[in-house]
């Protein structure tokens, strides 16, 4: 009998090669980061969930647009999440939504995700440095900062 099945493949394309990629030292870098790659049109309309992707020493590999939600609120599939961290061979990730009120506090729903997030990581050798929410004025909370991660 012959069995036929699609093949899949896996890539990872850089662009920018990595001697100019910028490096994550803290909270701000990673907020400044985030802030300036952020739809102004919309930051302040909509809910959306990014990943901060980064290599061992803290560059920044790229930034994963996860999902884009309402006013409230969005989705995040987690297994959407690592397929892009594994695809990029990403060795540590940075969470980060936006709250389109400017509240900047983190809710139970964030917290539960985040601790998700972060269990699922530690199986594959991932480390979870923080979870930024960004304001549409451009402050933020971080969860390391604050003793949440």
């Amino acid at each position: 009998m012959n069995y036929k099945v699609n093949e899949i493949k896996i890539s990872y394309k850089e662009q920018i090669r990595s001697p100019f990629w910028h490096i994550i030292g803290c909270s701000q870098d990673a907020a400044n980061i985030l802030f300036d790659q952020w739809n102004k049109n919309t930051i302040a309309l909509q809910e959306c969930f990014k990943v901060v992707l980064l290599n061992n020493s803290n560059k920044v590999k790229g930034i994963l647009n996860l999902s884009q939600g309402g006013i409230t609120g969005t989705l995040v599939d987690v297994r959407i999440l690592f397929a892009a961290v594994l695809k990029s061979l990403s060795v540590a990730i940075i969470l980060c939504h936006n709250h389109p009120s400017g509240k900047l506090k983190a809710s139970e729903a964030d917290i539960q995700l985040t601790d998700k997030i972060k269990k699922a990581a530690a199986l594959l050798d991932i480390k979870v440095l923080d979870h930024l929410i960004i304001a549409p004025d451009g402050q933020y909370f971080s969860f390391s900062d604050n003793g949440l991660i």
